[in-house]
């Protein structure tokens, strides 16, 4: 038979059902009554291979999600369908699959048993055989142990109209279990009939001591014996054996006709879920997997076991019955089998598809009504079960032609044991314990049993059944308050109640609180809080927790509130409460009514004629009167206050008493409770609408909040940056999600603790470069518990852990394996689909890899999961970014205004309204995300390891071809021409796309290199050499405003139309194609694609996420190391240079040189490491230099250097860039020749590349050096020469680019040199520039300079202007360093202009908020900045104790130098605030403050000396240098200083330090005294900004709102 006809077969449906039945069922002629029972002979064979479920348990608790179900699959079956394969060879039919073990059976005539057994035991033989010589893999011990028997056998059918099942009985049946028990590891044991009925002469037995079974040695046939004619004689009497036709075939089933009729028969014999699976074509593989579920075993034992037809009736009635109780909670019977004289149900809750809520409930529920039942049948002598829950593994077991689903794991193996070990009851582990959401009573701990095959199942209970008596003081809150444990992060929601019971003690009105939210919300946490803070002198509070069994009890919650409020919840006894309650009720109540409280409250009082004649309905209106009188008695005495736990547990009668009584009586009510899966009573519907009550749906509670939990749960001061994202995004706010995640990574031994080390002690190396601790809230210091200052604690991450990939605890798999279930096919197949993407993705790419959807179905299927909270959707990256900062908080939701909408027919049409307006947001909306990363990573693990790789190639493909900058930074890579450097074959591309990438690569077409040439053609001298520096600087100021006067006109196309895109192309293309790639295992590619995002973010300022996406480069260059190639050079090039950045950027200078060092050795420019050296290659360099200047003219004619050449000559220039500026830092005297050589090789690396922008930066860069070296003829010179070249740029948009970068670079030096007029000038022209090139990256840098050079000017009206679109920048881009810069001027105005623009209690909220912001953090300057102004402002008002902890913080950060501007604003402002404390330590005569006072004036001059720290801060640092002076009685130093700092105030134009040095001088040489409060009046007095514009403040005022440093201490202290 051809193969191709043969697959057609398979694919056939009965072919693929017939695969999971025997021949016995599939070739089976049955009566349709059930039971049928039907007898024959046969052998039975039972094998039994153990060591899978140690596996099973190994692979469930593994840590990372990688090694899942699939392996344990290929690993079970390789050898299980070996196993079967062999038992077809030899003509067996596999009966079942239990598990690991499996049943087969060799169905003959009576007369044909002896030769059968020959064959059977050479079929053992040879499985056996098959062991012995293969190796065990993942360390797995495989143990195969088989037993044989032979003779009568008897099978059942039984079942109901939708499932049928069959089992096979008889002293056979139970003989063939006992031989394999008997069996130890590759024995053969034969039970005694078959050893009665075996040719005897062909086998080689042993004898076991007392028993008369036998094991197989060996067959010892005689010499003439032919194996092969035996077996082909002995396979004529099989009825299905494959004839010599299909002699391939290993199974006559394979070829079964298409026979609808017999078709729906084998079907009922399937689970639904197969038959699900085998129609829809999309789910092939869907059902393997390890999965938290639910077993319960049951085992029915027989009076008497040997009339099938007796017990056949009993095993029909019990499994008609566990059938209809398993069908109400989606539980199915996975395996029915007869062994150990009894029936055994294997039944399991939350199969693939089959996940509910509280499974674990259902599932006790039904084993007591399973109980309750069996146990009443006839003939039915024991019932027992057992209920376990946990991970196992569910999927398909066997070989391609007969298999079956089952269940295999310790879960499994425990239910079993407890069902065999503790008979008679229901009992439960311990997991479904704990998970069942059931009171503590329904339980009862029994005494623990050694278990064979059981290590260590823990505590073992019986479930005592829903039909106990409820005891009093059952229901009390299931939380406990800890004093040292704050209620976190809900502090909205306690106000709510603070006031909602204010408001009662005062009114005679009802007042109701309800707190919605979902379970592990906290909402019993803030009920606990509720009921402490409810405690109060003239008011009584009762709280209660309701549990699942109080919906089903009539009338419980009143009942539980009567027992309170009566006093009967503390009485020992019945007759204790009878005497309390005479007591309580005689004046409301007539004695012979007494007996109406007998039921409600389990007394005794006599039942009276009147009551025995009262109907129910009138007994309990009688109850509620009565209850409604003793209620109103209490409330005139004390108020009450009810708080009732899972509310939605109050039963029916209990709501429609409880909306009486706050109609009647003035009573509060606080209840939390989850949503309601049905529609609530009519009563409580009522209550929710009504007036007086407050409805509050629970939200998330912040990120901060849950990092506050994590420390004080961890009881340590900080945590991993790391690990506070991966708690704060895998919690989504959820404090029970946040524990179970705690819980898991403790399991996995993730977490260690460490003593934090001072700042100072650790030596800085690139791994703790960023040691990034998240911390608590200062007000949190008092919880965290035995902790003194020194030993305090933080956590640490175990090395090498990758948190991404971490397998989730199965509590919280669980739950988004039951919304997953509740979704249809098809949704599931999009979710699934879209985790494969990642946590965020883009509707383009999810469309991309769907199989066979249309954009309609898409979007639809999208608004569905996004309206049920699968799914957040965002217009951009923006919107997502906000989102991602902070959850969604709870909010009040007024019920009285829903009640008013018209009856259901609108509300259906409400939600179809909602619905469209969804799937038009989604239209709108590119980018969407996961609400819950536990779902992306439960549905990721669904799928199967090829599956997996072929969508991850998908996504890689759809992402390639867009993995590289926005359009408006013209498409190039993030690391300049890298792709031509390490080729990497991006996917083919069309034309277009390809002269695109060409021309932002510098490819020009031949218009445009006409053009280019023409223009350079006229390159001259623009500046002539008579022109004066005034002339000079009117033509570049001019040349800018043409520019923008040109950039503004709209037929010349320069202004692109959107601003940069490259940080949404970051997040949603480049890093999940590198994460793509890592999946597939394509090393190199992930390396490429992680240095591109290290060095797009630190183009966005973002130095932390460059060092953890270098980090993740460095793992896979590791790994890579033993391919020698250019490209991996290269790529080890760009990680040094790049690593270099980042240290540079942190202020770790060391470090950086050691990096870009070892980058420049690597593209073969090795920098000088000795002087001799040095200047060599200084004298090399500059002839270079002189070679390159003179012949531009050649130079600009010749070719341009290859990509190649092109991408190591710009890792050259950054690296030479940053080296200059780490030497200039540096005392050394020869230090400067370093400094310069790297300036001048930047220059030439820079010229060679013939790139107009590198050119300019190198220019500029040069002149900057000499500004700071003070080389006034040099940097002049290449400023012009700078001017000429963008002179002659043509008027295209990267042109205007390079225009704007001179215009704004050259702001900056001229403010850094201390010109301040010019920077002004041309700083508001770049401002000009960059927002009509919608550059926000570059535009806010040129307005926080524009901003410092106006304010040392005093033009306060233009200041606030530029501060005011600094904030409007700020917001739109939400960029935090903006808004930091402009927090750090508001600050400076208060402290240095005399007016108040933003107050300083706003500033101090900004700096708590985002202090740990990691941008902020990392970022050299900014925070040093902030830290010491506030620093200031307290010495100035004498609190020292804030101004320490602001010193100190500032402390840690100067240590972080660098070459910036910002550092030394930084610097200076902290040195003032070590300054004022010095004034302190001289006022309190301080032993050292003489010392202080030296070094400090030391540090200032060293300062000034440097060369980095450029002249627009010597006034402010003369300024200082004199206080100190002043301070320490140096009169004449204080003068020269004072004179110093007033000159280079004129000349620069630094009016602010002007003014403030006259005051200073003036004051210093007075002889008035100073007051103590003197600030503090100032600040009194400091006008708000409105008050300054609208003129009712005099500017000449506002100049004298300075601090006045104090110096009249004593004549002189030393």
């Amino acid at each position: 038979m051809n193969t191709r006809s043969e697959h057609e077969s398979q694919d056939r449906s009965i072919v693929k059902i017939a695969a999971h039945l025997p021949d016995l069922i599939v070739y089976g002629d049955f009566s349709p009554e059930r039971p049928s029972v039907d007898y024959f002979d046969g052998v039975l064979m039972f094998v039994d291979i153990s060591g899978f479920t140690a596996m099973t348990e190994k692979f469930s608790t593994a840590m990372y999600m990688d090694r899942g179900a699939e392996q344990l699959v290929e690993i079970l079956n390789h050898y299980i369908s070996a196993i079967v394969e062999k038992v077809l060879i030899f003509g067996g039919d596999i009966l079942k699959f239990a598990g690991d073990a499996l049943l087969a059976l060799w169905k003959v005539e009576r007369r044909q048993l002896k030769s059968i057994i020959t064959v059977v035991i050479k079929c053992s033989l040879e499985i056996h055989g098959l062991f012995e010589t293969q190796e065990s893999e993942e360390g797995l011990d495989v143990r195969v142990k088989i037993g044989l028997a032979a003779g009568h056998i008897t099978m059942l059918v039984f079942g109901d109209e939708t499932r049928n099942y069959f089992l096979v009985i008889g002293q056979a049946v139970d003989d063939v279990r006992l031989a394999q028990n008997m069996a130890q590891m590759n024995d053969v044991i034969l039970s005694p009939n078959c050893w009665q009925l075996c040719d005897r002469s062909m086998i080689e037995i042993e004898r076991i001591p007392d028993q008369r079974a036998v094991k197989v040695n060996f067959l010892k046939p005689p010499p003439s014996f032919n194996f092969d004619e035996f077996f082909t004689r002995c396979m004529a009497f099989m009825d299905y054996y494959p004839s010599s036709d299909h002699k391939n075939l290993l199974r006559l089933a394979c070829m079964l006709e298409s026979d609808p009729e017999l078709e729906l028969s084998l079907q009922k014999y399937v689970m639904e879920s197969i038959s699900k699976q085998i129609d829809d074509k999309q789910l092939r593989g869907y059902l393997s997997e390890l999965r938290p579920v639910t077993i319960v075993f049951v085992n029915l034992m027989f009076k008497d076991q040997d009339k099938a037809e007796v017990i056949g009736s009993a095993i029909q009635d019990a499994c008609v019955h566990i059938n209809s109780v398993l069908r109400v909670f989606r539980g199915q019977i996975n395996k029915v089998f007869m062994f150990d004289k009894g029936c055994s149900f294997l039944c399991v809750f939350g199969f693939p598809g089959e996940k509910a809520p509280d499974e674990v409930t259902h599932a006790l529920e039904s084993a007591v009504d399973i109980f309750d039942f069996c146990s009443h049948v006839h003939k039915i002598h024991t019932v027992s079960i057992g209920v376990a829950s946990g991970i196992v593994f569910c999927g398909i077991v066997g070989h391609s032609v007969r298999h079956e689903y089952t269940v295999i794991g310790q879960k499994v193996n425990i239910a079993a044991r407890m069902m065999m070990y503790y008979p008679g009851i229901v009992t439960c582990d311990s997991v479904t314990y704990n998970g069942s959401n059931l009171p503590a009573y329904f339980f009862k701990e029994l005494p623990k049993k050694v278990m064979k095959g059981v290590a260590d199942s823990g505590p073992v209970y019986q479930c005592l059944g829903l039909n106990e008596k409820v005891m009093f003081g059952m229901a009390y809150l299931i939380c406990n308050r800890n004093e040292g444990y704050p209620l976190l992060g809900r502090n909205k929601e306690i106000k709510y109640f603070m006031c909602t019971m204010k408001e009662f003690l005062i009114s005679n009105c009802s007042r109701v609180l309800m707190y919605e939210g979902l379970s592990g919300y906290g909402k019993s946490q803030t009920l606990v809080e509720i009921e402490y803070l409810a405690q109060g002198e003239n008011h009584r509070t009762i709280a209660i927790a309701l549990t699942k069994i109080s919906f089903h009890q009539n009338f419980y919650t009143i009942q539980i509130l009567m027992a309170n409020v009566l006093g009967l919840d503390t009485c020992k006894h019945y007759k204790e409460r009878q005497t309390n309650l005479q007591n309580k009720v005689k004046s409301l109540l007539d004695e012979k009514f007494h007996c109406l409280l007998n039921d409600i409250f389990h007394v005794q009082f006599p039942i009276s004629r009147e009551v025995s004649r009262m109907s129910t309905t009138r007994k309990q209106k009688q109850l509620e009167a009565l209850f409604m009188k003793i209620l109103e008695q209490t409330v005139k005495e004390e108020r009450i206050i009810f708080i009732i736990d899972e509310g939605q547990f109050i039963d029916s009668a209990s709501w429609t008493f409880m909306e009486k009584l706050i109609r009647s009586v003035p009573i509060f009510i606080i209840m939390s409770l989850s949503p309601f899966i049905d529609i609530p009573c009519a009563a409580a519907s009522a209550i929710m609408k009504n007036r007086n009550t407050t409805y509050v749906i629970l939200g998330a509670v912040q990120p901060q909040d849950i990092l506050n939990k994590v420390c004080l749960d961890l009881n340590v001061r900080g945590i991993p940056k790391e690990l506070d994202t991966y708690l704060v995004e895998g919690s989504c706010g959820i404090p029970f999600y946040c524990e179970e995640l705690l819980k898991n990574l403790d399991h996995h031994r993730v977490l260690v603790f460490q003593t934090i080390e001072s700042e100072e002690k650790t030596n800085v190396t690139w791994n703790n470069l960023f040691k990034n601790f998240a911390k608590p809230t200062e007000d949190l210091k008092k919880f965290t518990l035995g902790l003194e200052e020194g030993n305090e604690e933080v956590c640490n991450l175990a090395s090498g852990v990758r948190l991404k990939n971490l397998s989730l605890p199965a509590s919280l798999k669980e739950i988004s394996l039951v919304q997953l279930d509740s979704m249809s096919l098809s949704r599931q197949m999009l979710v699934r689909c879209a985790a494969i993407i990642g946590l965020t993705f883009t509707t383009e790419l999810l469309y991309e890899i769907l199989p066979c959807w249309n954009m309609k179905m898409m979007i639809s299927a999208l608004a569905t999961l996004v309206k049920s909270n699968v799914f957040d959707c965002f217009r951009n990256g923006k919107e997502l970014r906000i989102a991602l900062k902070q959850n969604v908080a709870s909010f009040e939701v007024n019920y009285r205004s829903l009640s008013l909408q018209p009856p259901s027919e609108g509300m259906a049409h409400g939600e179809e309204e909602e619905l469209r307006e969804l799937e038009s947001e989604v239209i709108e909306c590119h980018i969407i995300r996961f609400c819950s990363p536990m779902m992306q990573k439960t549905a990721y693990e669904l799928w199967l390891k090829d599956q997996k790789k072929a969508m991850h190639l998908k996504c890689a493909r759809f992402l390639e071809e867009n993995a590289h900058r926005c359009d408006h930074c013209r498409s190039g890579d993030f690391v300049p021409f890298h792709h031509f450097a390490v080729d990497i074959r991006l996917n083919t591309l069309d034309l277009d796309t390809i002269r695109k990438m060409a021309k932002s690569h510098g490819f020009q077409t031949e218009e445009e290199i006409t053009f280019s040439r023409i223009e350079t053609s006229k390159r001259s001298a623009i500046f002539s050499e008579n022109l004066s520096s005034e002339e000079i600087r009117e033509k570049i100021l001019s040349f800018f405003d043409i520019i923008i006067s040109k950039m503004r006109t709209p037929e010349n196309d320069i202004i692109p139309l959107e601003s940069c895109q490259c940080e949404e192309i970051l997040e949603i293309v480049i890093m999940p194609l590198a994460h793509h790639f890592l999946a597939l295992g394509e090393n190199n590619k992930a390396l490429y694609y992680f240095l591109e995002l290290a060095s797009a973010y630190l183009i966005l300022g973002d130095n932390y996420m460059a060092y953890t996406n270098l980090n993740e480069g460095e793992r896979l260059l590791k790994i890579l190391k033993k391919e020698k190639s250019w490209s991996k050079t290269f790529e080890w090039t760009t990680f040094f240079t790049l690593k270099g950045q980042v240290c540079f950027n942190m202020g770790q200078m060391v470090l950086a040189k050691k990096m870009l060092r070892k980058a420049l050795k690597l593209l073969n420019r090795i920098f000088p490491y000795n002087l001799i050296s040095l200047f060599l290659q200084i004298h090399v360099e500059k002839n270079r230099h002189f070679h390159y200047v003179n012949q531009n003219q050649q130079a600009q004619e010749s070719s341009p250097p290859g990509k190649k050449r092109l991408a190591q000559l710009y890792q050259q220039t950054t690296c030479f860039s940053l080296l200059w500026q780490i030497y200039s830092l540096n005392y050394f005297f020869h230090y400067k020749y370093y400094c310069h050589l790297a300036a001048l090789m930047q220059v030439n690396t820079a010229l060679e590349t013939q790139d107009d922008f590198q050119i300019i930066k190198a220019y500029l860069d040069y002149s900057l050096y000499h500004h700071l070296a003070g080389y006034q003829g040099v940097w002049f010179k290449y400023e012009v020469m700078t001017m000429e070249h963008i002179f002659n740029l043509p008027l295209k948009r990267e042109g205007i680019e390079i225009m704007t970068y001179v215009a704004d670079t050259l702001g900056y030096i001229k403010l850094l040199m201390g010109h301040l007029d010019l920077a002004i000038d041309l700083g508001s022209r770049a401002h000009k520039m960059w927002s009509l090139l919608h550059n926000p990256n570059r535009h806010y840098l040129v307005l926080c300079w524009l901003c410092k050079s106006l304010f040392l000017k005093n033009r306060y009206k233009q200041l606030i202007q530029v501060l005011g679109w600094l904030w409007d920048l700020s917001v739109a881009e939400e960029h935090i360093f903006s808004k930091a810069f402009f927090y750090f001027v508001c600050l400076d105005i208060m402290l240095y202009s005399g007016f108040v623009y933003r107050s300083f209690e706003e500033c101090l909220e900004f700096i708590h908020q985002n202090e740990d912001n990691r941008i902020l953090k990392f970022q050299s300057g900014i925070l040093l900045g902030l830290y010491s102004c506030i620093a200031i402002w307290y010495a100035r008002l004498q609190e020292w104790d804030n101004f320490h902890t602001f010193s100190n913080r500032a402390k840690s950060l100067v240590s972080r130098r660098t070459p910036a501007a910002l550092y030394y604003i930084g610097l200076s402002r902290y040195m003032e605030g070590q300054v004022l404390y010095l004034q302190k330590q001289i006022e309190e005569q301080s032993e050292n403050a003489q010392d202080s006072g030296v070094d400090l004036l030391k540090n200032l001059e060293n300062l000034v000396a440097q060369n980095t720290t450029g002249p627009v801060f010597y006034p402010r640092l003369y300024h200082l240098m004199a206080y100190v002076c002043i301070l320490m009685g140096d009169g004449q130093n204080c003068n020269l200083f004072l004179n110093t700092a007033l000159q280079l105030c004129e000349t620069q134009g630094n009016v602010l330090e002007k003014c403030w040095l006259n005051m200073s001088k003036e004051w210093w040489y007075s002889s008035s005294e100073l007051t103590e409060d003197q600030w503090l009046q100032t600040l009194l007095s400091l006008p708000p900004w409105e008050k300054v514009v609208s003129g009712k403040v005099n500017m000449q005022d506002i100049q004298k709102n300075k601090f006045l440093m104090r110096v009249n201490i004593l004549d002189n202290p030393f």
